[in-house]
């Protein structure tokens, strides 16, 4: 059938396509307006009368529910209930046994993924594309991957006798927020540990409905248990002394303070901390396909990833090229409501953040740095920062230097491939990294050199449950996935 005039699509100024509205409908969800702590396979209220503070949907900075504030009383009573599940459950129960948990966890996460990925867009502020094409299935994934090994730990540690170490205290941010979760939960129930969880303060309800998921799939009382709360409930979770193991992802500043109070003690530790990424460019790489991943390394999640490719080091001869490619594809990029299904670049999480980035912008220009923003729109309400690139920056910089956690690139040029690595390595960071080249060996040469945790080739930000995940320098200590995501869940 032949077009109207009406029904034509759109054009804007530039002769790009406008997209009309495509939200994804809340009504598929359900959430309370008062979350408790979840211990012992219950919601529980605090100690502490009236001990609740709100979560905000940071798109439109209205309130979405209040959440319990839980207190060292509390933290006490859930690694209580933990311990008591340890012994008098779950470390009875066979590997077998477990994973038919674990596995049935991973079914419940498919089933309610829709659910999960509106909450998680509307309390985090993330695009729905990616909250439900990314976040989800990676959450159910990690928990099949680890059933799948929960029954095959003397397989996994060959001639070894794996055992597991007890209670886990865990504290995840607010970045990835069911991700980080099941980073965090599906490798230590395959152990055959039991959990306390800490989920960050501006991101809980997600976790708070995997509470609800726990109860459904029918977990003995006290395997998991979540308490919501700031940095005093993750204190005295990471300092209660009935705790075998700390997991936790987050500042390098708070990683440093968990490592210092872990000293003397037999607590097994991993940190994943954060991160200055490189993504490399040479001069014989697919420009257009690189530009892509230049993009997703550093606007995925509106450059909340630890691992984002914050830093671009491009070679001279195709420099300006790079650029002009780079200033072209970001003002093609949608920034707007996060349930939107054509947004690209949602709301930056909270106040807090948006200000912290707002502070590094005006120190990148401050010292001398070009700026270049994204010509779009935003919202009048919520929190939001447009694509941003920096180019004519030094090593000195702040804005190369320091993790931003942002849609921030700073970009610079390079002669040699040893310029490239040197430039690269000088960080106090060593998490992640990216080459991109038309050349197999230079990638193998180039990434023996990188002193980096995770390096992607001609693609970035790519994640599988077998691979491990983590970094060096003040990235942080120990790995998350994979069997060396089990390794610190055990004792052999």
């Amino acid at each position: 059938m032949a077009r109207t005039k009406t029904d034509q699509p759109k054009l804007n100024f530039d002769g790009l396509w406008d997209y009309d509205p495509a939200p994804e409908s809340s009504d598929a969800i359900s959430i309370k307006d008062q979350y408790d702590l979840f211990i012992g396979g219950e919601f529980v209220a605090p100690s502490k009368e009236g001990r609740y503070f709100d979560t905000i949907n940071p798109s439109t900075e209205e309130r979405i529910a209040s959440v319990a504030e839980a207190t060292t009383q509390d933290v006490d009573i859930a690694v209580k209930s933990a311990r008591k599940a340890y012994d008098k459950y779950w470390s009875k129960l066979t590997g077998k046994d477990r994973a038919k948990y674990i596995f049935r966890i991973a079914r419940l996460i498919q089933e309610r993924a829709r659910e999960f990925a509106i909450i998680e867009s509307m309390d985090g502020g993330k695009p729905i594309r990616e909250s439900r094409d990314v976040d989800i299935p990676l959450v159910a994934a990690h928990f099949f991957y680890n059933a799948g090994w929960a029954d095959k730990l003397q397989y996994a540690f060959p001639g070894r006798q794996p055992k597991p170490l007890g209670v886990a205290g865990q504290i995840i941010p607010w970045n990835f927020p069911l991700l980080m979760l099941a980073w965090k939960i599906a490798p230590a129930l395959a152990g055959g540990n039991t959990v306390v969880l800490k989920p960050a303060e501006t991101t809980p309800l997600t976790a708070l409905k995997f509470a609800e998921l726990i109860q459904d799939a029918d977990l003995p009382p006290g395997v998991v248990n979540i308490v919501t709360g700031a940095g005093a409930t993750g204190s005295a979770l990471v300092n209660h002394p009935d705790v075998n193991k700390v997991a936790f992802t987050g500042s390098t500043n708070v990683g440093r303070i968990i490592q210092k109070s872990l000293a003397g003690t037999d607590k097994k530790y991993t940190l994943e901390l954060g991160g200055k990424a490189a993504n490399i460019i040479f001069e014989d790489a697919a420009i257009d396909q690189a530009v892509e991943g230049i993009v997703n390394g550093i606007f995925f999640n509106q450059g909340h990833v630890c691992c984002a490719g914050s830093r671009l080091l491009v070679q001279e001869g195709v420099a300006d090229e790079v650029y002009r490619k780079l200033t072209d594809r970001i003002e093609t990029l949608v920034v707007g409501d996060p349930l939107d299904k054509n947004t690209d670049i949602g709301a930056i999480n909270s106040k807090a953040q948006l200000d912290r980035i707002s502070t590094f912008i005006e120190k990148g220009i401050a010292e001398g740095g070009e700026v270049h923003q994204s010509s779009c729109s935003v919202p009048d309400k919520g929190y939001w920062c447009k694509p941003t690139l920096f180019k004519n920056v030094s090593q000195s910089h702040s804005i190369v230097q320091n993790e931003i956690f942002g849609p921030v690139l700073a970009i610079q040029t390079f002669r040699t491939p040893a310029e490239a690595v040197e430039k690269a390595n000088n960080t106090p960071y060593g998490l992640s990294g990216g080459v991109w080249t038309d050349k197999g060996s230079k990638i193998f040469k180039i990434t023996s050199k990188l002193r980096a945790g995770v390096i992607w080739a001609n693609t970035f930000n790519k994640f599988d449950p077998t691979s491990p995940f983590g970094g060096y320098k003040e990235s942080g200590v120990g790995r998350e996935g994979g069997l060396h995501g089990l390794l610190p869940y055990i004792k052999l």
